[in-house]
């Protein structure tokens, strides 16, 4: 075991095996449970983030807030945009069926139930409504999510392996190339890291012609990780703080018809989304646009960076764009 931010022990994923539910990191962090896996990035994170930082460069990571239309969740669309104006020289701005999700976005620990047990942490279901803060993407606006950012660039590994991915065919991605591809560029996750995974999927999904996004969206079909046990094991045992991805939804769609999740998330046909966000509590990243910065690791050989990440501050949100920025 190694100790929590709060100076409780960590225990292994193994151990987490038997809590109830199983997998989950219920009731580890005591001081401020509602930002669950965020929590493993405190004041020693900020500070080796912030040594990272020699140059002064700033990098966005987030696609604009109508880059994805229509959007791949069908349920969601960009939002429109309208000018206000109250006399000549003033211009306000008003945004409708504005959609926090549509584009790149953090899920909140609100985003997902663990199907037979309830939000993550035990929070009751009439604890969860509008206006209600327990859960909401607040908890990490108004203690932002910071610290040394690690990119993983599965496209350049796979590249160089001459297993280049197919995105048309939403390949499923397994755990381990994570830590091939750490090794290939000579880098391991540190506790507290945010590990921000390139794989191309939106850049190849931007750039594809309108009728090849039309057959993706309505294949749902998404490069991503494979369901897998050994996945949120991953995630736990190396203590990260936030796991983000240039993919739609972090794990490949369609579900893995062997994921072993199809009895626990059943509503979610076999989904590790239950598992990562109700049960481990860690702020999952989708749609980022992590093309630049990955561009330059390569250019510098720098892969570590200071990420920032800061949700919008809505009491009770589901979700929020990212609004994450890295600096090197």
């Amino acid at each position: 075991m190694t100790d929590a931010p709060d100076r409780l022990p960590v225990p292994s994923y193994d151990r987490l095996r038997a809590n109830t539910p199983p997998g989950s990191s219920w009731g580890i962090f005591q001081l401020d449970p509602e930002r669950g896996m965020a929590n493993f990035a405190g004041p020693p994170q900020v500070r080796t983030g912030a040594a990272t930082v020699t140059r002064g460069v700033t990098f966005n990571l987030d696609h604009a807030l109508d880059a994805f239309d229509p959007p791949m969740a069908r349920a969601r669309q960009a939002p429109r945009h309208e000018l206000l104006s109250s006399h000549s020289e003033s211009f306000d701005d008003v945004l409708h069926d504005f959609y926090p999700q549509a584009s790149s976005q953090l899920d909140g620990l609100r985003h997902r139930r663990a199907s037979g047990y309830g939000f993550y942490n035990g929070t009751p279901d009439n604890h969860i409504g509008v206006g209600l803060p327990a859960l909401g993407v607040q908890r990490w606006a108004e203690k932002p999510i910071v610290g040394r950012g690690i990119v993983i660039d599965i496209e350049g590994l796979l590249a160089t392996e001459d297993t280049p991915l197919d995105h048309r065919g939403g390949p499923a991605l397994d755990v381990d190339v994570l830590d091939r591809a750490l090794a290939w560029q000579g880098e391991s996750v540190q506790p507290g890291d945010l590990v921000l995974v390139h794989t191309g999927w939106t850049r190849w999904f931007l750039d594809a012609d309108p009728n090849r996004r039309a057959e993706v969206r309505d294949a749902r079909c998404a490069t991503g990780f494979r369901q897998d046990t050994r996945f949120p094991e991953w995630l736990w045992d190396h203590q990260v703080a936030l796991f983000a991805t240039d993919t739609f939804a972090v794990e490949v769609l369609p579900v893995d018809p062997a994921s072993p999740f199809r009895h626990s998330a059943p509503e979610d046909s076999g989904m590790m989304h239950q598992e990562l966000i109700a049960k481990l509590g860690i702020p999952l990243g989708e749609l980022w646009d992590l093309t630049a910065l990955t561009a330059d690791s390569h250019t510098t050989g720098q892969w570590d960076c200071l990420a920032v990440v800061k949700p919008l501050n809505m009491t009770g949100g589901v979700g929020s764009p990212a609004n994450a920025t890295a600096l090197r």
